[in-house]
């Protein structure tokens, strides 16, 4: 296929434009050297500009090419991504949001490490960086795909010139070149993919969406694997640190409520286009189209709509929604998972002496190499909504419950935060994983032809949860009954601890600021 010049240019046109507006808004960050200012734009997040950057984080080239693939590929009932990540911000912003920003966390780390010591903090991190990680190669994927349908150009080198723009700006603006571009990107991608809806229902090769069924077929036997992946999105979509980062910006925690709220009304509003456009590919005699085939890879279902069923510079202007819906979650991804290595890792864990100067130079670097790896992902695997149910599997059923616990619960501690740790990864990784290659070693209830048709993510979530607070009940009962002496409290967690905070460099986050 040949390069498509025109749609090139406007592209490049598109990314300089985008890396102008976050480098000029990395000039509110000139002369400051805080983490706060840099990782939560000094607290000081306003309401039109926070509810434009909630939005954008969430949707993303996954969730906008992904929800067209799982409509194409499995039909309505089964394109769960967008209601029920909706329904997670919800969830945040009722239980979650104002709890941490009372605290004034910095990551959505720190009352882990506060409540269950710097090292246990540093095994959560690991399943918080591969949600992140995940979610960036999913963004990126769809964006790759999107290029070598309309550009006619190579997936991979649009894969690592989009990933090293998203780095470029995110490096020295911090939160806030992430939130300006935001606003534009969302802009571009509400209109970009809506102008291109009336022409792909137009097109002469398209029968009536109401004609033809993309709500898809139910069989009674998939129940349990529906509601598990209901259940892994809904709940799962809550311990995210791209998430926390800009509740925890706000500048009151009940604007960070009402950020997370709005947000969850914006996801839905935002992927109506990409229901539609997977409608539309369903209903289209792709073999009667200058494509002239069905289609075969489902990954490509929304650049394929743009690129034979609308006009040409229709289609580049979709590109250019679907660019910017990458940039927007990319963006925010990498300086997510970089905020919590800088500060809940190389701060707490490697360096705890180190100025907070040094800190922001790590976090720069972390986030090159984030990016590396995000990208390399994005290269490899090749569904993309794979990716985006995958990026909040681990977290669903590692994190949302030591998350539910360390807010509500008081005496949850270090012992059974890693009983819940090993025996919920164990039970997870045990149900196997097609996108990794992993073969299950445990056959749950239901177990058909290589296929876990029980809800296990769920399961492994809800003992992950009860080994957490029954394993925090023995040893905080053993201990303070002096059924053990004190002295075998060897996590200190229990009869040892005078101050968490303290013990973990975290003084500053549990004093109150005269800032409202």
């Amino acid at each position: 296929m040949a390069v498509n010049w025109g749609g090139l240019i406007g592209v490049v046109i598109f990314y300089v434009i985008i890396l102008a507006i976050g480098l000029y808004a990395s000039r509110k960050n000139k002369g400051k050297s805080s983490m706060e200012d840099v990782m939560l734009a000094g607290r000081n997040i306003g309401m039109y500009l926070g509810v434009f950057t909630m939005t954008a984080t969430w949707v993303g080239g996954g969730y906008i090419n992904g929800t067209a693939q799982s409509i194409v590929d499995s039909g309505l009932l089964w394109a769960q991504a967008p209601w029920a990540y909706s329904s997670s911000l919800f969830i945040s912003g009722l239980f979650f949001a104002k709890k941490m920003r009372e605290k004034n966390y910095v990551t959505m780390l720190d009352p882990f490490q506060m409540k269950f010591g710097k090292r246990m903090g540093g095994l959560l991190f690991l399943a918080a960086l591969s949600g992140e990680i995940f979610w960036s190669g999913s963004i990126l994927a769809a964006l790759g795909s999107t290029f070598s349908v309309i550009l006619g150009i190579d997936k991979t080198l649009a894969i690592i010139v989009s990933s090293c723009i998203a780095m470029s700006y995110t490096l020295f603006g911090g939160l806030y070149s992430v939130a300006y571009t935001d606003v534009l990107q969302l802009t571009c991608l509400f209109f970009g993919l809506w102008l291109s809806i009336p022409f792909a229902l137009a097109n002469e090769h398209v029968t009536s969406i109401t004609e033809t069924n993309w709500f898809g077929t139910w069989e009674n036997k998939y129940s349990g694997v529906w509601l598990d992946y209901a259940l892994l999105l809904i709940l799962g979509g809550v311990p995210w640190q791209v998430y926390f980062q800009r509740a925890l910006s706000a500048r009151t925690p009940r604007h960070a409520q009402i950020l997370s709220y709005a947000g969850g009304i914006g996801c839905i509003i935002m992927t109506i286009p990409s229901f539609l456009i997977g409608a539309i590919a369903v209903s289209t005699n792709w073999n009667e189209t200058a494509y002239g085939q069905e289609i075969t890879d489902s990954n490509i279902v929304l650049p394929l709509v743009l690129q034979y069923l609308t006009p040409q510079v229709v289609s580049i202007i979709g590109l250019g929604a679907v660019c910017a819906a990458v940039m927007s979650s990319a963006d925010s991804s990498l300086l997510s998972s970089s905020s919590m290595f800088a500060r809940n890792i190389y701060k707490l864990l490697i360096r705890p002496n180190a100025s907070e100067e040094e800190i922001i130079w790590v976090m720069r670097c972390a986030i090159l190499v984030s990016g590396g790896i995000s990208s390399t992902l994005a290269i490899t695997i090749n569904s993309i909504y794979g990716l985006f149910y995958l990026c909040s599997d681990f977290v669903y059923v590692v994190l949302f419950p030591q998350l539910v616990c360390v807010v509500y619960i008081d005496y949850t501690n270090t012992y059974g935060s890693l009983a819940a740790y090993i025996l919920g990864l164990s039970l997870r990784l045990g149900g196997g994983e097609p996108l990794l290659s992993l073969s299950p070693f445990i056959e749950y209830p239901f177990f058909d032809n290589g296929e876990q048709l029980f809800p296990f993510r769920t399961f492994s979530m809800l003992v992950s949860l009860t080994t957490l607070i029954l394993f925090s009940y023995l040893f905080h009962y053993i201990f303070t009954k002096n059924v053990l002496d004190k002295k075998w409290d060897i996590f200190k967690c229990v009869t040892n601890i005078t101050s968490p905070a303290a013990d973990v460099g975290l003084d500053d986050i549990v004093r109150p600021r005269s800032k409202p």
